[in-house]
């Protein structure tokens, strides 16, 4: 495990994608409100974590690679306080891609007791997060120079089938490992891709199998018809308590036990797997192994209540470390 994050450590690693902030509003429920038949939650605090392809980047930062986000946010309360957290985190972000007037992103969940009670979103138009075609030259530039990008795709507008397709040309040109995290309802093309990494319902959207959770996942048709469709180099699935399915465009399937002793929140897990499963990759890993890497990262995250990031701290101190050694 040390060996592996010497070797991560070295990368420098570009995410670009749908950023988001996520707030908690903590408190309690002491009554029933006489306005409506709705409880009142008392505040105790509030706690904000980035969200989305930030969260992904704070994961690969954590890991301690050299990481810089692309991705838009707003001139307002919450874009101040993403900034913030990513720049305490050491991730690079381009103030060019603070913009005025459109509203960042932001998913507040209220939480009572460990519980989430609601959740409230604020965002734009889907259009106001797409990324300027004036810059794209220079992303695609940084692309070449990159070991690895990560395309965090939440459907909000940042990644369209037209940058994706120049992002994955740069990347082939500069020998950079290239992996996305989709989200089937944008329908983007992503062939020639290094990595994908859907969860259960995401993967049978691109097989184009209907999904029914009352089903048996069928692994073998689910990713025969993934690589046929849209080749890509590495396919990995996230099955949640399951573990992680991975694939390799000659067809081999080996699916890795989940490491989790205690699920508390699954929020922000795919992100922390995309960015570990990126990293060792990329790092020169095999695939079996950069998922077993990803899927101890995955078991500590969810572990822990609301969006949280994994650590090269954290993973050394995990007792699963040793499972690498298999």
């Amino acid at each position: 495990m040390r060996e592996l994050l010497h070797k991560i450590s070295a990368l420098r690693v570009l995410v670009i994608g749908d950023v988001m902030l996520d707030h908690y509003i903590v408190g309690d429920v002491i009554r029933i409100s006489p306005e409506a038949p709705v409880p009142v939650v008392s505040v105790h605090g509030d706690k904000y974590a980035p969200g989305a392809a930030a969260n992904v980047a704070i994961n690969v930062a954590q890991l301690g690679c050299e990481t810089e986000l692309i991705g838009k946010i707003g001139s307002d309360g919450s874009g101040v306080v993403l900034m913030g957290l990513l720049e305490k985190a050491n991730v690079a972000f381009d103030g060019r891609f603070e913009t005025p007037n459109i509203g960042t992103i932001t998913k507040a969940r209220v939480v009572v007791r460990g519980q989430q009670l609601c959740r409230i979103d604020r965002e734009g138009k889907k259009g106001d997060y797409g990324i300027s075609a004036e810059l794209l030259p220079e992303i695609c530039a940084k692309i070449k120079t990159a070991d690895a990008v990560i395309l965090s795709d939440y459907a909000k507008g940042t990644l369209t089938n037209s940058n994706v397709e120049q992002f994955i040309g740069a990347a082939i040109a500069g020998n950079t490992f290239i992996a996305m995290d989709p989200k089937p309802i944008n329908r983007l093309k992503f062939d020639g891709i290094s990595l994908v990494t859907p969860n259960r319902a995401e993967a049978m959207q691109l097989a184009g199998i209907d999904s029914d959770a009352s089903e048996k996942f069928p692994q073998e048709e689910i990713c025969a018809k993934i690589i046929e469709r849209h080749g890509p180099e590495n396919l990995a699935v996230t099955l949640g308590a399951d573990g992680i399915l991975v694939c390799s465009s000659t067809g081999k399937i080996t699916q890795i036990p989940t490491y989790a002793k205690e699920v508390f929140d699954v929020c922000g897990a795919g992100d922390t797997s995309v960015a570990c499963l990126t990293a060792a990759l990329a790092s020169g890993e095999t695939l079996v192994r950069a998922a077993k890497f990803a899927n101890i990262a995955a078991g500590i995250v969810v572990s822990r209540r609301g969006t949280s990031a994994i650590s090269s701290a954290d993973l050394l101190a995990c007792e699963n470390t040793h499972l690498l050694n298999l």
